[in-house]
């Protein structure tokens, strides 16, 4: 008796073959049978079978780039990663998190993921039941169901926090590096996937100073290096800006030299750009160097109620901030109030990112319509404004009055997505970036999944796509991989039966939209699909047609 058959199925089996029409069959969580169209039918009974009629079958999507750190603790369906086919992630990315942490310290650790990854601190408070010290700790506190599988990584930040307190901003000492290599080894025994750390400029804590470790010296890199090679698994996890740096290069090299583990490197327009060539020289030596890329480049959302507003500029603004998204929107087409705006000298954040992103007319765009993330010079404000003979204000007001988001992409954008597709077809790429569970207030990225199939796979027209098959494998075999979770990835006998049943082509992203549903009333961006006819962890169905089912048979990954 099998638990589920899946019939008539066009299978895209996650290892980048080609599709295959033909059916599988679930038992005890796991896929027992794999047949073909014109091989013998799975034969037996089912409890539930199910005719695909055609339509995708594919692995549970494997997402390694989340900030879910916290919301696990409030969200066991980690919305909104469940409703585009996710059915694995991994948290813990860029150097933070929230253990270990000293019993006392807790909000220390709180404002620094505030600020870096732009989720509120009373949302933090208010959800994080704490009452953990060590990683292990924490890890027993988060081994809770879910709808899909969560695996962690042990966060520099809070290592460095843990072991210095406030002297973390500084250079180590010896005994301070012991110390973090002894607690990093002993998190990956207790069931860390991998290990994070910062070097990324553009990470500061709430009060404005770079999260510690950014400045680590190499030799405290290599020390934890050797801890992870003395554990028989962990996958290193960097972001970086200075990869030009032979002594960044030095110490990049030694780690996967002296541990054989994956390093992925993060590695946008503006960001790793080095890491390429490292990469190329590094794997042909038989290493495990894997450049880290997303589908969309690096964006924020700008609107009314997002964490980023353009209209803050301007001191008339200040008399209306307060009154009802409606109210605003009213005043933003009052002749009265506009002419005070027209009239105003815009105020200069101190922070030239912010700045940029509120000033830089030309890549400031409206969110395109057909939610393609790749605009052209006519949609932007700039453009708007030219087209129009108004002022770039007065485009800009009109934007807002009207409610659909200005999209910012941050690095360099020359009207098309070539360099990400580039980026995402390299050999030695792995996709990721998604930031699932953060940045809540300026994007919703974390709808990267669906993107890639309705629009990197189907629906663009400025230029090359991708096969589905390259798709789905670089966001389920290639991804489950890089952090040694081989039992998944794959339609195959043996192995997990974290599935996906896609109407491939009614598949399509929703307007993203703003929700207040966090713990103390937090704001977030979400963005919801279509398409999804079931998915399935461990061969329990979890959401069909975009609902949940109530089962959570996810469980926490320990490596």
């Amino acid at each position: 008796m099998h638990d589920l058959i899946i019939r008539n199925a066009r299978i895209v089996d996650g290892s980048g073959a080609p599709a295959f029409m033909g059916e599988v069959a679930v038992a005890d969580g796991k896929i027992v049978a794999v047949a073909r169209a014109g091989e013998a039918p799975i034969a037996g009974p089912a409890k539930r079978s199910i005719d695909a009629h055609g339509k995708l079958l594919t692995p549970g999507f494997v997402d390694i780039h989340t900030h879910y750190d916290g919301q696990v603790c409030w969200d066991k369906q980690l919305t909104p990663s469940c409703w585009h086919g996710v059915t694995t992630i991994v948290m813990g990315n860029c150097g933070v998190g929230f253990a270990p942490v000293r019993p006392g310290t807790e909000s220390e650790l709180v404002e620094i993921m505030e600020s870096v990854e732009d989720i509120p601190g009373t949302v933090l408070h208010e959800g994080i039941p704490w009452g953990w010290e060590s990683f292990a700790d924490y890890l027993h506190s988060i081994d809770t169901p879910y709808v899909m599988d969560v695996g962690a990584q042990v966060p520099h930040v809070a290592v460095r926090h843990y072991v210095m307190g406030a002297r973390c901003y500084d250079d180590a000492t010896a005994d301070d590096i012991a110390a973090m290599a002894a607690i990093t080894k002993q998190a990956l025994q207790d069931g860390a996937l991998g290990f994070t750390t910062s070097r990324f400029y553009g990470h500061f804590d709430k009060h404005g100073a770079l999260v510690p470790g950014t400045h680590a010296d190499g030799e405290e890199l290599k020390a934890i290096g050797n801890a992870l090679a003395e554990v028989d698994h962990g996958t290193v996890e960097i972001i970086s800006d200075r990869m030009e740096d032979p002594d960044e290069q030095h110490w990049v090299e030694w780690i996967a030299k002296r541990t054989g583990r994956p390093v992925t490197i993060l590695a946008t327009s503006n960001i790793g750009a080095d890491v390429w060539g490292m990469a190329e020289k590094l794997n042909a030596q038989g290493l495990k160097i894997r450049p880290q890329v997303g589908a969309r480049p690096a964006s924020v959302l700008m609107s009314l109620e997002g964490t980023v507003n353009p209209m803050r500029q301007f001191g008339s603004y200040k008399d209306i901030a307060k009154l009802s998204v409606a109210e605003q929107r009213a005043k933003l087409k009052d002749p009265a109030f506009r002419a005070r705006v027209l009239a105003d000298t815009p105020k200069v954040p101190r922070d030239e990112t912010t700045a940029n992103m509120i000033s830089t007319w030309d890549k400031m765009f409206i969110l395109p319509t057909d939610l393609s993330y790749e605009p052209s010079f006519n949609e932007s404000v700039a453009g708007i404004a030219a087209a129009q003979g108004i002022d770039v204000r007065e485009a800009l007001m009109d934007i807002m009055a009207a409610g659909r988001p200005l999209l910012y992409l941050v690095g360099e954008y020359s009207g098309s997505l070539e360099k990400q597709h580039a980026g995402i077809a390299h050999p030695h790429s792995v996709f990721g970036l998604s930031d699932g569970g953060a940045h809540c207030g300026v994007l919703c990225d974390a709808s990267m999944p669906t993107y890639m199939l309705a629009y990197m796979s189907r629906d663009r027209v400025r230029g090359p796509i991708f096969p589905i098959e390259y798709t789905v494998h670089k966001m389920t075999r290639d991804t489950a991989l890089v952090y040694g979770l081989t039992d998944r990835g794959l339609i195959a006998e043996g192995m997990r039966a974290d599935l996906n049943i896609i109407d491939f082509d009614a598949l399509a992203l929703e307007d993203p939209e703003m929700v207040y549903d966090l713990p103390a009333g937090g704001k977030r961006l979400v963005q919801k699909a279509r398409g999804y006819v079931a998915t399935f962890c461990k061969g329990e169905v979890t959401y069909e047609n975009g609902v949940h089912t109530g089962a959570l048979p996810g469980r926490l990954l320990r490596g």
